[in-house]
């Protein structure tokens, strides 16, 4: 085929080829480099938009998959079959500003017991207030401060029914990390395998108990919730459900045991090297792996073996 011959063998023309998690046959793949020159006085987004129309490629929840087309086009005028339209110019969006207020200064310390608060609950925050007062208390309060969270992700205030109007904590579940050597080979996780499923695992990003809290045992029971929990909220939010969490635990800093304690299961530490997505790696400490399925077929899932394997 003219234009993809360089890159797939034309003795498999109907074969599929595996790129940014789906199959694309060849005939797919030069219907998208004609729609790209056809269409070459479109914006980049604009393009993955009527790609995406076009091969009726569909996240869970309905939408296109934007992102991911990015990603392909991408990859494909890397391998030089396809030559994308200049980047328009654009002014640069304003770097999202904190500066924190009374409304986030320390109360009173809170002490006790967790039969004294219960029961406790994860409130998932969706409007931008609610929002802008959750980042403010994490840039304000936690050791990592606050970073914009890419792709799927779930914000919670941790609160007491008693109290609902002083929050106790803060938590974030968002997309897991691209490629950890010890969860990939303890899963048995091939290329494909990972390409196609890494959605299905979702990490835990943010943890944070207010420091004037001081109730026994309310981490372990926060994440106990929380495993409860998150895959409701997630199929609500994006239409589908993940079956494996995991998180990071900074050793130097933390013990891990509320991780412990909620029966995550530790698998080994990073090599330092960082999260990383699919283009770039940032250096990093070593941290502790903890992982918490959430289906007992988990493995079969993320494998597609067993009930898994057709879908």
């Amino acid at each position: 085929m003219k234009g993809v011959s360089h890159y797939m063998p034309d003795t498999s023309e109907n074969l599929p080829v595996l790129l940014c998690g789906r199959n694309f046959t060849y005939q797919e793949i030069d219907e998208i480099r004609e729609t790209v020159r056809m269409f070459s006085r479109l914006s980049l987004k604009e393009l993955a938009y009527t790609i995406c129309e076009n091969l009726e490629w569909f996240m869970p929840n309905g939408g296109l998959k934007v992102e991911s087309c990015l990603q392909l086009l991408k990859k494909l005028e890397t391998k030089g079959i396809v030559s994308l339209p200049m980047k328009k110019e654009k002014i640069p969006r304003k770097k999202e500003q904190i500066i924190p207020g009374p409304q986030t200064d320390a109360p009173p310390t809170i002490t006790g017991n967790i039969a004294d608060y219960a029961p406790i609950e994860l409130i998932p925050v969706y409007d931008q207030t609610k929002m802008r007062l959750w980042n403010e208390y994490i840039y304000r309060y936690h050791v990592l401060g606050y970073k914009r969270p890419f792709g799927a992700h779930q914000r919670y205030f941790i609160i007491s029914e008693n109290k609902p109007e002083q929050p106790l904590g803060c938590l974030l579940f968002a997309a897991s990390a691209w490629a950890l050597a010890v969860r990939d080979q303890w899963l048995g996780w091939t290329t494909e395998d990972r390409s196609k499923r890494l959605n299905l695992v979702v990490n835990n990003t943010r943890f944070l108990i207010f420091p004037w809290v001081n109730i026994k045992n309310l981490a372990s029971k926060v994440l106990s919730i929380a495993t409860r929990r998150i895959q409701k909220d997630w199929q609500t939010r994006y239409g589908y459900a993940p079956v494996l969490l995991e998180t990071f635990v900074d050793a130097k800093m933390y013990r891990g045991t509320c991780y412990r304690a909620a029966n995550w299961v530790y698998l080994g530490d990073t090599t330092g090297r960082g999260r990383m997505d699919r283009y770039t790696q940032y250096l990093s400490t070593t941290k502790q792996i903890y992982v918490y399925p959430l289906e007992k077929d988990f493995h079969d899932c993320l494998c597609r073996k067993g009930r898994w394997a057709n879908e």
